[in-house]
């Protein structure tokens, strides 16, 4: 064998195992993450909704989702020149799905954060109702796991709709009960909070869906919050048994800094 083809074999085989560490469960999904409105319940601006489809979106990349796989949505895009959203619009959402979706072929996300209504969730100035939704994830994602995450008041509309064998819905509320945290002076609406605190510690989507549900009933006991949303969880027969094996990515620990002697 001609040293230079033994030198090209022995780079490819010192180079597969960093290429197969790269490589995690969620490295070829696709995501989408929209904030669907920048109104608080009173009226008011909230940077609410925005603040959590970025920290959701951070948070996907860091449990291992590759960041050009994530599309972000905002109603004001102009309001954030660094990270670029793109406009908050049902066509928009539904292409740019589609297109990262051929892409990335493994599995979908898609995460709602906004307002609710008992026919469904606020979209800019529309209302997107369950089936439709339905429809936008069948096409633009069809044959492969998807987990929806819907944080809005009485979103748990959309469970039954949009239940598949191999889909994971989890939503802030019941069907009939409000989600909180929609103020002018909230970080973020109380559910997407509960979410990014319970990611930094859950294993995987079905711990992570079931922390978040207990943080929702702690927050709103502490703040006296009520009636209790219940964020509702509902996982197919076909992911549930899988979807512990989609592990989230963890940055290695960093190694403790000798101390140095005087």
């Amino acid at each position: 064998m001609p040293r230079a083809t033994s030198l090209l074999v022995l780079l490819a085989l010192l180079l597969a195992p960093a290429a197969a560490r790269a490589e995690g469960p969620f490295s070829r999904w696709a995501a989408v993450v929209v904030a669907g409105d920048w109104h608080a319940h009173e009226g008011g601006p909230t940077e609410a909704f925005d603040n959590a489809r970025r920290d959701v979106s951070q948070t996907l990349v860091d449990l291992g989702f590759s960041p050009q796989a994530v599309r972000q949505y905002s109603v004001r895009p102009q309001r954030y020149p660094i990270v670029k959203p793109e406009k908050t619009e049902l066509g928009r959402i539904h292409a740019g799905l589609r297109a990262v979706a051929a892409k990335n072929t493994a599995g979908c996300l898609v995460y709602i954060s906004s307002h609710g209504a008992p026919e469904g969730v606020q979209i800019d100035d529309d209302i997107l109702p369950p089936q439709l939704l339905a429809a936008v994830i069948n096409d633009a994602c069809p044959a492969r796991p998807a987990i929806v995450v819907i944080s809005a008041c009485f979103s748990g509309v959309f469970v039954s709709p949009l239940q598949k064998d191999d889909r994971m819905i989890l939503t802030a509320a019941r069907s009939d009960r409000a989600s909180f945290g929609c103020g002018e002076g909230n970080k973020y609406p109380y559910f997407d909070d509960c979410f990014l605190s319970s990611a930094r510690t859950a294993p995987d989507f079905i711990a992570l869906g079931k922390a978040a549900q207990a943080c929702v009933a702690r927050k709103e006991h502490d703040t006296k919050a009520e009636p209790a949303s219940q964020p509702q969880l509902w996982i197919g027969p076909n992911l549930r048994p899988v979807l512990p094996l989609y592990a989230f990515a963890r940055p290695a620990p960093k190694p403790d800094r000798p101390v140095k002697r005087r």
